[in-house]
C-alpha cells in the first residue's frame, strides 16, 4: 500500500429499505489523516451510511472512493485497508479480551504481535483484564477492546459508528482522546456521533437528519459561525418560586413576538430570532425577550446574547434545511 493517508470520496450515496428512504443522494470529501464526524440524532441515517461504506450493504445510488479503491467493485480488497466498529457491541461476549482480540487479528490474517504498536495506547488500559470474557465488561472498556480489534490488523482508514453511545462522560472523554492520537498517526477516521459536544473534537463535520445533509461539511468553528440569525440565552423563573418552570418558560418564549425558536440549553433557553444575526440584531431580541418576560410576571430575569454552538446551527437547519 502507498504511504499516504488514505482519502474518501462519497458521491450520491442512497439506500431505500422498502419505503423508507434512509439515504438520500450524500456527498463528501474526507480529506487524508482527516478525523472527520458525521453527526445527528438517532435515524438520521448514520449507521446506513457506515454500513454502506464498510461494504456490509450495497447502495441503490451514487458511488464512493475510499483509499483509492471503488466501494462496490473493489470490496475484498477495501475490507482488508478498512477498521469498522458498528454502533452496537458486537465482539463475542463468551471469549476473553486476548481471544476477542486475537481472533481478529486471525480473520485478517496477522498476529496481535504485529499489530502490538498501534493498538497499545488502547489495548494498554484493558490488557490487566485480558483473561476476563468481553460480556463482563464494563461499557468503557468493551468500547475499548472494540476498538483495539478494529486496529489490530493497522487499517489506514476507521469506520466507526458512534463509538460512545453508552458510555459514562470520562470514558467518553479517553475514549475521543486516543481517536486525536490515531488522527495524529495518520490514520483517517470517519466517526457518526448523536453528541454535539463530540462534533467539536473533530477537524470538520457534516450534519445529517432525515438521511440527508444539513448544509456542506465545514470545520466546527465554521458551521457554528454560519448561524445566521440573532441569538440570546435565557434564565427566568415565577416570583416565589425556588426553580425555573422550564415549561411555562418555554411556553412564554414561543409565543413572544420576533421569537422564531426556544429550546432547553442545559440550565439556559437559548432563544432564536427571526432576522438575521448581528450584534445590533442580539441586542434587539435580548432587549424584547426581557421586556416580554417581565410583562409575562417572570422575574430575575437574565437575557444575554450568546455565541451559536453546532447544536444551535443543527437546529436551526432541521427547521429550515434551506439554508
Amino acid at each position: 500500500m502507498p504511504n499516504a493517508p488514505a482519502s474518501v470520496a462519497v458521491r450520491g450515496l442512497s439506500k431505500r429499505f422498502g419505503s423508507v428512504e434512509a439515504l438520500a443522494d450524500v456527498s463528501f470529501d474526507v480529506a487524508p489523516g482527516e478525523l472527520f464526524g458525521i453527526v445527528g440524532p438517532d435515524g438520521a441515517g448514520k449507521s446506513t451510511l457506515f454500513r454502506l461504506l464498510a461494504t456490509l450493504l450495497l447502495p441503490d445510488a451514487g458511488t464512493a472512493t475510499l483509499d483509492g479503491l471503488d466501494l462496490v467493485r473493489d470490496y475484498r480488497a477495501l475490507r482488508l485497508r478498512l477498521g469498522y466498529m458498528p454502533g452496537r457491541f458486537s465482539l463475542y461476549p463468551d471469549l476473553t479480551v486476548a481471544e476477542n482480540l486475537a481472533f481478529f487479528a486471525d480473520v485478517f490474517g496477522t498476529t496481535v504481535a504485529e499489530g502490538r504498536a498501534i493498538v497499545e495506547p488502547i489495548y494498554a488500559q484493558i490488557e490487566p483484564f485480558a483473561h476476563r470474557r468481553a460480556g463482563a465488561l464494563s461499557g468503557g472498556m468493551k468500547q475499548k477492546l472494540a476498538l483495539s480489534c478494529a486496529l489490530v490488523h493497522r487499517p489506514r482508514l476507521l469506520l466507526l459508528d458512534e463509538p460512545t453511545t453508552g458510555v459514562d462522560a470520562v470514558s467518553r472523554a479517553e475514549f475521543w482522546d486516543v481517536l486525536a492520537t490515531l488522527r495524529d498517526s495518520g490514520i483517517t477516521t470517519l466517526v457518526s456521533t448523536p453528541y454535539m459536544d463530540e462534533a467539536a473534537r473533530c477537524d470538520r463535520i457534516a450534519l445529517v437528519q432525515d438521511g440527508r445533509l444539513l448544509g456542506p461539511p465545514d470545520t466546527p468553528d465554521a458551521v457554528a459561525r454560519a448561524f445566521p440569525a440573532p441569538l440570546v440565552e435565557v434564565r427566568a423563573q415565577r416570583p416565589g418560586a425556588a426553580t425555573m418552570d422550564r415549561v411555562a418558560l418555554l411556553a412564554a418564549l414561543r409565543h413572544t413576538p420576533g421569537v422564531a425558536r426556544a429550546e432547553i440549553f442545559g440550565d439556559w433557553m437559548h432563544v432564536t430570532g427571526a432576522g438575521s444575526s448581528g450584534p445590533s440584531a442580539d441586542e434587539h431580541l435580548a432587549a424584547t425577550v426581557r421586556d416580554a418576560l417581565v410583562a409575562a410576571g417572570f422575574a430575575d430575569v437574565d437575557v444575554r446574547p450568546v455565541a451559536p454552538s453546532v447544536e444551535d446551527v443543527f437546529l436551526h437547519r432541521m427547521a429550515r434545511p434551506d439554508v
